[in-house]
């Protein structure tokens, strides 16, 4: 799709209520939270106009997703609302939470060495140094 060409096209759908999404750090692959369904759906990205796949990558048990990034190791990190925020290893497969007092709406790899995590909660706003990096944003106009 030419960013210029003002098209809006249908990509992918039967979402309840997609919320955060995010690429894979190789941007091979397209992650969305699905917050109103409790799971995160990966596509593969064949073009700049075709998602394939859609399964559901995590499902959470005990609330709701909302916000996704990844860190430098293809594990992703997602925040779910009452369940603090979920890492799951690139398979899917759960391998850690960091609990959070209040629910986690938001989260954000920052600061000097992107290995702080910024977690907003409730009217809160939390920091917790990682032993992992977040992946750099990409550069505006790529």
């Amino acid at each position: 799709m030419d960013p210029g060409s003002g098209d809006v096209r249908l990509v992918a759908d039967g979402f309840q209520g997609p919320n955060g999404l995010v690429f894979s750090p190789d941007e091979r692959r397209l992650y969305v939270s699905d917050s109103l369904a409790n799971h995160i759906r990966v596509f593969d990205v064949q073009d700049s106009t075709t998602l394939t796949g859609g399964d559901v990558f995590a499902e959470c048990a005990n609330g709701n997703f909302d916000n996704i990034r990844f860190d430098d190791q293809g594990r992703l990190w997602a925040a779910a609302m009452h369940g603090g925020v979920h890492c799951y290893d690139p398979d899917g497969t759960l391998i850690g939470r960091v609990l959070v007092p209040g629910t986690v709406a938001n989260i954000r790899f920052g600061g000097a060495r992107r290995n702080r995590m910024f977690i907003a909660a409730d009217s809160k706003l939390h920091s917790l140094v990682m032993s992992v990096t977040g992946t750099s944003p990409l550069p505006l106009g790529r």
